[in-house]
């Protein structure tokens, strides 16, 4: 522990914890490698804590009425709508990523957020009247309990939001446990839901690593828990937390292709492949990892991509590069030894982002876009997700080749196809076994009102995260058959109900 720095705390009962951590972590600035604060550390007695506090806040916020939440989503929406470029400034100092990264990355939870203000349509029943004499039938959803979010670094504001705005205006009470890599995000969050009248205890938010993550998993009082992050750790929640009687949503890991077809337009498809693979310093579950040409097209997009390449400057995300660093040293050594083992396994380095001038501190956490060609499907470049600013060029003859090397790999998040052939789009749409496809569109991230998540080995459970699947997740049904007092429902009749 930096004694010397300040220590983010946790948010509990409306409030920043005020008691002395066992445990610290350090929190940095990805572009000048300085450590700017310490996130304190939750042990069992304080994840008991945080959970005990939401639990008694959703026994008072269940009962408040649609009109008293709505009224109180709304002012959030507009306090996070105001305070937004403060917000996505502490997600730029803890991440790195560049600060008009950031402002979308928040721009893109606030839409969320506006789609859960609608909270009393998603949340109408269903009613029949008269489906036996004097008898209805009606459904209704409610609320959960206390429901757990696990949160990842790379979008410490919009994955958050992907869940807690819905789950807050079903009524249910949310304990967020952010990534310790950038917490600030979430506790700035907690302050907004507070001005905007919010009850203390709906809002918890509890620091720490895998103690916490475990005490969320295995707590009796936590009713669901959604997650996003690797895949061995989605398996791992998704496992733990149903084994422990919870409903879960877990979001894992992914291998972005995009397969370019030779009537598209090539200048448009190199573009968006370096947006789509740079973008974040490929911190994305949805960045494109890797472009599928089918040939005779691959030289001239790997030229396109390359030059391209050329014009990104990469450095501290606060001076207006076009990418900033990676989140951590660790993590930039490891995405660094995946460039040098797919040297080593004969892929064609054409851009190497190792050693490159930056726009940014020396110890910074710097790794600029790199470039393979010729790669194959047995290299780790392929087969594991790097999550890091390397794009992979994989050529195949056909599209029936590039479709099938899609479907075969394990991972199924994102997709998209490059093509001006309205079939083989059609076509494609039906045939990729991947959650999210775009067509001409690179990062088919959609809208708050459709639900985001992928297939096979990207997702744990069978609920995507926000739209209707998200309402439906964060409620139960329950449907009530009613029938009022009337003389002649009296007497002895063991028979079977009828429907009279």
């Amino acid at each position: 522990m930096t004694s010397l720095l300040p220590t983010i705390s946790h948010w509990i009962n409306g409030t920043e914890w005020s008691g002395a951590p066992a445990r610290v972590g350090e929190v940095y600035d990805p572009a000048t490698g300085a450590i700017t604060a310490n996130v304190a550390f939750a042990d069992a007695e304080v994840v008991d804590a945080a959970v005990a506090g939401a639990k008694k806040a959703y026994l008072s916020w269940r009962e408040s009425s649609l009109t008293k939440r709505t009224q109180v989503l709304f002012a959030f929406r507009e306090l996070l709508n105001a305070h937004r470029e403060e917000l996505a400034a502490l997600v730029t100092a803890e991440h790195g990523k560049v600060l008009a990264d950031s402002l979308g990355e928040v721009t893109r939870g606030l839409e969320v957020v506006e789609f859960a203000c609608g909270i009393p349509q998603l949340l109408k029943g269903g009613f029949s009247e008269g489906v036996s004499t004097g008898v209805d039938v009606y459904s209704i959803r409610q609320p959960l309990g206390v429901v757990g979010v696990i949160s990842p670094f790379n979008f410490p504001a919009m994955v958050p939001m992907w869940f807690f705005p819905i789950a807050i205006a079903a009524g249910n009470s949310v304990v967020i446990k952010p990534s310790e890599k950038d917490p600030s995000a979430a506790n700035f969050i907690a302050q907004l839901w507070a001005k905007a009248g919010l009850p203390e205890g709906v809002f918890t938010v509890l620091h720490g690593d895998k103690v916490a993550v475990d005490g969320l998993l295995t707590h009796p009082d936590v009713k669901s828990i959604s997650f996003v992050g690797s895949t061995p750790i989605a398996r791992y929640v998704y496992e733990t937390g149903t084994a422990h009687g919870k409903r879960v949503q877990a979001l894992g890991g992914a291998k972005n292709h995009m397969l370019v077809l030779p009537d598209a337009d090539l200048n448009l498809a190199a573009d968006q492949a370096v947006n789509a693979g740079f973008g974040s310093a490929g911190e994305r579950c949805m960045a494109i990892s890797v472009v599928v040409a089918v040939e005779p097209v691959a030289d001239q997009l790997v030229a396109g991509i390359a030059e391209r390449m050329s014009r990104l400057r990469t450095g501290d995300g606060r001076r207006g590069c076009d990418m900033g660093p990676l989140v951590t040293r660790v993590h930039r050594d490891k995405v660094a030894s995946y460039v040098a083992a797919g040297a080593k396994e004969g892929a064609t380095l054409v851009v190497d982002g190792r050693g490159i001038e930056v726009d940014g501190a020396d110890e910074g956490f710097w790794l600029g876009p790199t470039l393979f060609d010729h790669v194959s499907t047995d290299m780790s470049i392929y087969q594991e997700e790097i999550f890091g600013p390397v794009l992979s060029i994989v050529r195949v003859n056909s599209y029936d080749e590039g479709l099938a090397l899609i479907n075969d790999h394990p991972y199924g998040n994102g997709t998209a196809i490059f093509t001006n052939d309205g079939g083989a789009a059609r076509r494609f749409q039906n045939e990729v076994e991947v959650g999210m496809v775009g067509i001409n569109v690179p990062v088919p991230v959609p809208m708050a009102y459709y639900s985001f998540g992928g297939w096979k080995n990207s997702l744990f459970g069978d609920s995507h995260a926000h739209g209707l699947e998200g309402v439906n997740f964060f409620t139960r049904g329950k449907v009530v058959t009613s029938r009022w007092l009337d003389p002649s429902h009296g007497g002895l009749n063991l028979g079977f109900p009828t429907q009279t």
